[in-house]
């Protein structure tokens, strides 16, 4: 019984850590014409979209370790040559944002998850 309750502990405590991560390498970017520069500084996460707006897209999404974001649902601009085709209301995605010369992070990319 105690190596049961300790098992179902560590999964419960490493589950999060685990979906929050996205690995970029694995990631389909064949259709998204940017340097190799500003793909390394991408920062990615799995959302949910709510709405979209004009060049605006409210989504919810999942915690975004790399830039201490916890989980939330939230407003975010689209870069002007952010790459949505193909995205609507209500689908899973996983988002690619990139950090402006202002320091905010702005939406660059949906894809479907």
């Amino acid at each position: 019984m105690k190596t049961l309750t300790l098992s179902i502990c560590v999964l419960a405590l490493t589950t999060p850590m685990a979906m929050a991560q996205t690995n970029h390498s694995t990631m389909d970017h064949s259709g998204m014409a940017m340097s190799e520069e500003k793909m390394e500084g991408a920062v990615h996460a799995k959302a949910v979209v709510n709405s979209i707006g004009d060049g605006t897209v409210n989504v919810s999404h999942e915690p975004i370790p790399e830039i201490g974001w916890p989980a939330m649902t939230m407003d975010m601009p689209l870069t002007a040559d952010a790459k949505i085709e193909g995205v609507a209301e209500g689908d899973e995605i996983v988002l690619m944002l990139m950090k402006g010369d202002d320091g905010m992070y702005a939406v660059s990319a949906m894809m479907p998850e």
